[in-house]
């Protein structure tokens, strides 16, 4: 049976809640809250409705307490704008680098250590800091993303999976796409700051849907025996990115 997603809105004793139930054919109540404020909630189609609002009602502290800490966690991220000043921080592959801006006359940015190097003419020039830094920035990470691609390719070489077209945009719900037909794998640009481990994780799924299309038995299967440890990376993945997720029944 097709997967199908509809809005609810549940009236509880410390606010309101509205949240997207997904029918699945999954044996427990899996709820999710995610770093947007969406509540997302997954249960069989043989669950009543209003049972699934009162697992909601039940988990309303959880919930409201997580919608909290991820709204104030937004407003840090608002108020905290890239000034490309040395001493500010830059998280790639999981790590914290220290960004050291120098006046030079050859200009340049690179990794030494755990510092980032931007090299600049005028060091107060803050656009041209930032075209330079975007510039390398998004070079570093189609370099580091085709890496992990090649070498999950290798992988799937067996299963007659052709090379796919790599793309990288921002996305605000999802880590990564596939389009099976277009022969697309498409990645979030955030996660290059994820550690590798868990960016093989993704690339690694969106690989497996080139042949199993959905997330199937035989989805699920393919990951496992390709990557046993695929739960670990997922949940380090999802647990600095913001999304808590709740006990099912």
């Amino acid at each position: 049976m097709e997967a199908k997603t509809i809005q609810r809105t549940v009236v509880c004793e410390s606010g309101t809640i509205t949240y997207f139930l997904t029918r699945k054919s999954v044996k427990n109540i899996n709820l999710r809250v995610k770093l947007d404020g969406r509540v997302l909630v997954s249960a069989n189609h043989r669950v009543p409705t209003a049972y699934i609002d009162g697992f909601i009602r039940q988990k309303q502290a959880y919930i409201l307490s997580a919608l909290t800490e991820f709204e104030e966690k937004r407003k840090r991220m608002q108020e905290e704008p890239k000034r490309y000043v040395t001493g500010e921080s830059c998280t790639l592959l999981g790590r914290v680098f220290r960004l050291t801006v120098e006046e030079a006359e050859e200009e340049t940015v690179y990794i030494d250590g755990d510092s980032i190097f931007l090299k600049v003419k005028d060091g107060t020039d803050f656009r041209h800091k930032e075209i330079m830094m975007t510039r390398w920035l998004k070079e570093y990470r189609m370099a580091v993303f085709k890496r992990l691609v090649d070498a999950a390719y290798e992988r799937f070489r067996a299963y007659h999976v052709p090379y796919p077209e790599l793309r990288v945009r921002s996305m605000t719900s999802r880590w990564g796409s596939c389009h099976p037909v277009k022969g697309v794998i498409t990645l979030n640009s955030r996660l290059i700051e994820a550690p590798e481990s868990c960016i093989e994780y993704v690339v690694l799924h969106e690989f497996a849907h080139f042949i199993h299309p959905d997330h199937s038995r035989r989805f699920w299967d393919l990951v496992t025996m390709l990557m046993p440890d695929w739960r670990e990376r997922k949940n380090r993945l999802e647990n600095r990115e913001g999304e808590k997720n709740g006990a099912g029944y």
